[in-house]
C-alpha cells in the first residue's frame, strides 16, 4: 500500500512551530497576561469566534511597534522540538513549506524567514501604528508608535485559513497538508488533502477528536513520515548530517504510539505503507 508524499506543507505558527502564543507574550510585556490568555484559549478551543476577540485583545494591550517586534525573540527561544530540522528536511526534499498564522505579521515573518521559509509563503496579520504616538516632536523613532488598528480579513476569523490556503496554492498542482493545534486550523482542513492536529504544546480536545491524524508528542519529527512517506524517509536516512538521526527519532516515536488516527482507512493505509506484513 502506498503513502505518496505531500508537496505543499502548511504550518500554523503559535503553539505549532513555537511553544508560545505571540499575543500572550505581548500581554506579559504590559502586565495583562491573565486577561488576554483566557480570550486566546477560548478562541483556540473553538468556544468563541476569533473575530470577536481579535481587536479586543489588541485594544486592551495597545502595544508599541518595538513590543510587537520583540515577540520574535520569544518565538525563537521557544521553538518546538525539532521544528527547525523538520522544516529544513522538508525543503531539502523539495517540499514547498508555508506558514499561515493568525499571529502578528512582523514577528511571524521574521521567525519564518529565520527557518528558511520564503517571505512570499508566509501569511499573518498586519498592524497599523499611530505615527503621532510617543514623543514624535522630539524625533522619536517609529519603534515608539502605538497600535492603532489591524488588517481585518481571513486570518482574524476562525474560519478563514482555508481561504489563505487556496490563495497560496493558486494554480499549483500537488497534494497538500496542514498542521496546527487550534480550532481555526481544524476548520482549514477542508482546503487541504490532509489535516494533522498537533498536540505537543496544547492538546485541544476538539482538535484531537476531529483531526484525521493527531500527533501527541512534543517533537515534530513524526510529521516527516506523514509528509514524505516511506520513500522520502529512506532518502533522508541516506543523507549525511543530522537527517538520519531525525528519521530514527521519527520512527521511534511512531512505534511509541504518538500518532492517533480518527480515520480507519487512513490508519490502514499509513500502517500498510510503513509496516507491511512480512
Amino acid at each position: 500500500m502506498r503513502w505518496p508524499p505531500f508537496e505543499h506543507i502548511f504550518f500554523d505558527c503559535d503553539s505549532t512551530l513555537t511553544t508560545v502564543e505571540g499575543i500572550d507574550v505581548l500581554a506579559d510585556m504590559v502586565g495583562k497576561r491573565q486577561r488576554v490568555e483566557l480570550l486566546t484559549q477560548a478562541a483556540m478551543d473553538g468556544m468563541i469566534d476569533l473575530e470577536e476577540i481579535y481587536g479586543k485583545r489588541l485594544k486592551t494591550l495597545r502595544p508599541t511597534r518595538r513590543q510587537v517586534l520583540d515577540i520574535r525573540h520569544s518565538y525563537k527561544r521557544n521553538m518546538v522540538e525539532d521544528a527547525a530540522r523538520v522544516v529544513a528536511a522538508l525543503q531539502a526534499l523539495d517540499h514547498k513549506v508555508y506558514i499561515i498564522s493568525g499571529g502578528l505579521a512582523e514577528p511571524v515573518m521574521e521567525f519564518g524567514i529565520s527557518l528558511g521559509i520564503p517571505r512570499e509563503r508566509i501569511r499573518a496579520v498586519g498592524l497599523t501604528y499611530n505615527q503621532l504616538s510617543g514623543p514624535w516632536w522630539e524625533g522619536a523613532t517609529d519603534d515608539n508608535e502605538r497600535y492603532m488598528t489591524h488588517a481585518e480579513g481571513a486570518l482574524t476569523i476562525s474560519n478563514g485559513k482555508a481561504q489563505i490556503v487556496a490563495e497560496l496554492m493558486g494554480e499549483q498542482r500537488g497534494r497538500s497538508l496542514l498542521i496546527g493545534d487550534g480550532h481555526s486550523d481544524l476548520l482549514a482542513g477542508r482546503a487541504v488533502d490532509l489535516f494533522v492536529g498537533y498536540g505537543g504544546v496544547v492538546s485541544r480536545p476538539k482538535v484531537r477528536a476531529a483531526a484525521p491524524v493527531f500527533i501527541e508528542c512534543e517533537s515534530l519529527a513524526p510529521l516527516l513520515a506523514l509528509a514524505g512517506g516511506p520513500g522520502e524517509m529512506r532518502i533522508l536516512r541516506s543523507w549525511p548530517m543530522h537527517y538520519p538521526s531525525l528519521c530514527l527519532k521519527a520512527q521511534y516515536l511512531i512505534h511509541q504510539g504518538v500518532l492517533t488516527f480518527n480515520d480507519e482507512h487512513l490508519e490502514s493505509k499509513f500502517r500498510g505503507a510503513f509496516f507491511p506484513p512480512r
